[in-house]
C-alpha cells in the first residue's frame, strides 16, 4: 500500500519537475505553455482576490445539482427497467437513441425552454448526461444478478419489494457507485463544456476568456482546478460508497478494475 502512494505521489511531482526544468531549458516556448512555477503564482493571485474561489462555487453549485438530479432518476429508471422486461422492451430502443446525442447540442433547446437568466437549462442538461450513465450502468447492474440468488428469496416468498431491497439492490450497489464516480467526472466535463458555450461565469468561463486575452498562466490554472474539482468529486463518491457498502470489499478499488 505504501508503494502505491508513493508512485501515486511520485509520477506527478516528477512530470511537474520536467515541465519547469523543460521551460528554463528552453525545451518549449513559455509564451503559450507556461511553467508550473509561474502558473502557481498565477493561481495564488486569482486566490488572493476573491476571483477563484468565486468561479468555483459557482460552477459546484451547478455540477452538484445536476448530478443530484441526473443520478436519481438515472438510477430509478436502471432499476425499473432492470427489473421489468416489458418496460425494458418499451423504453430501451428510444433511450439508446438518444444516448447517442451530443448532449451539448441540446443546450440551444434547453436555454429556450428554461431561460438564460438562471442556472436551470445548465443544471438539467448535467442531469441528462448523467442519466444516461446512471441509467444504463444500474439496468446493466440488476440484469446481471445471479438467478440463483433470486430464487433463494423467491423460496421464502418474498415479493417483489423485498427481491429489491435484499438482493437486487446489495448486489448492483458496487457497480452502481462505479458508475456515479465516473458520472461525477462527466459532470465536471460538461459543465466545462457549457460555461465555454454560454459565457457569463464558472470555472470554464475562466479558461475561456483567458484564452480569448491570451492569458496562458490563468487558462492554466482553470485547467488545473478543474481537474483538481473531478479528483475531490470522485474520492468523495468513492469514500461514500465505502462507507454504505460495509459488505462489498472490493470497493477500495472501484474504479481500477
Amino acid at each position: 500500500r505504501m508503494l502505491e502512494i508513493a508512485l501515486a505521489i511520485a509520477v506527478p511531482v516528477v512530470l511537474l519537475a520536467l515541465w519547469e526544468w523543460g521551460g528554463h531549458a528552453d525545451w518549449y516556448d513559455t509564451r503559450f505553455f507556461p511553467r508550473p512555477s509561474t502558473v502557481w503564482s498565477e493561481g495564488v493571485d486569482l486566490v488572493r482576490d476573491g476571483t477563484l474561489q468565486e468561479e468555483v462555487w459557482i460552477t459546484t453549485k451547478r455540477v452538484l445539482a445536476g448530478f443530484a438530479l441526473g443520478s436519481l432518476v438515472g438510477v430509478i429508471a436502471g432499476v425499473i427497467l432492470g427489473v421489468s422486461r416489458l418496460t425494458r422492451a418499451a423504453f430501451e430502443p428510444t433511450l439508446n437513441a438518444l444516448y447517442t446525442v451530443p448532449k451539448l447540442a441540446l443546450l440551444p433547446a434547453f436555454l429556450l425552454l428554461f431561460g438564460t437568466r438562471n442556472d436551470n437549462a445548465k443544471i438539467v442538461l448535467i442531469a441528462v448526461t448523467v442519466f444516461f450513465f446512471m441509467w444504463i450502468s444500474t439496468m446493466a447492474a440488476i440484469m446481471s444478478v445471479s438467478e440463483g440468488y433470486r430464487e433463494a428469496l423467491r423460496s421464502f416468498g418474498a415479493n417483489q419489494l423485498q427481491m429489491l431491497r435484499h438482493v437486487l439492490m446489495p448486489a448492483a450497489l458496487p457497480q452502481v457507485f462505479v458508475a456515479l464516480r465516473l458520472s461525477a467526472g462527466v459532470s465536471v466535463l460538461t459543465v466545462v463544456g457549457i460555461e465555454f458555450v454560454t459565457g457569463g461565469d464558472g470555472v470554464g468561463n475562466l479558461i475561456w476568456k483567458s484564452w480569448q486575452l491570451f492569458i496562458p498562466e490563468r487558462t492554466y490554472v482553470g485547467i488545473v482546478t478543474v481537474a483538481l474539482m473531478g479528483f475531490v468529486f470522485s474520492a468523495i463518491v468513492q469514500f461514500v460508497g465505502r462507507l454504505l457498502m460495509p459488505w462489498a470489499p472490493n470497493q477500495k478499488v472501484i474504479g481500477r478494475q
